[in-house]
């Protein structure tokens, strides 16, 4: 229950921040029930939060309401679009739910706040922002 005292926090003091989830849909190796849950915290918390679910391309933006994540089983993921997108919409932080295994470009260059949310117990190297484990 540690990651949900923290993401609590870290939402609760960005309350007036134009902020968006992002979902990784890839792999369906994923704890989906606690990926749901996250969505669901999001959504409570701030009803506004755009709800981003992408693979190695965004397939949908919708709300954080949604509770219906499509995964696939194909692996390959692509953080590059997602990232633009943010750039692009003047996302001040962005959630980005994922085990950090997908590809982003080298010269990748962020204008806000970025989280990692890391589910699955394992800790991997970010190329950039935070990392918030969730375990």
């Amino acid at each position: 229950m540690r990651w949900q005292k923290d993401l609590l926090i870290i939402l609760s003091k960005r309350e007036d921040k134009k902020i968006a989830l992002a979902v990784d849909t890839s792999t369906t190796d994923y704890p989906t029930e606690t990926i749901s849950n996250i969505v669901k915290l999001f959504h409570e918390l701030k009803p506004e939060t755009q709800l981003v679910l992408a693979d190695y391309k965004i397939r949908e933006i919708t709300t954080a309401e949604k509770n219906d994540i499509q995964y696939f089983t194909h692996g390959k993921s692509s953080y590059t679009e997602v990232l633009e997108w943010a750039n692009e919409n003047e996302i001040e932080t962005l959630f980005y739910i994922t085990d950090v295994t997908g590809y982003v470009t080298e010269d990748m260059e962020i204008n806000y706040e970025l989280f990692w949310i890391i589910p699955g117990g394992f800790s991997p190297k970010v190329p950039f922002g935070k990392k918030l484990l969730i375990k």
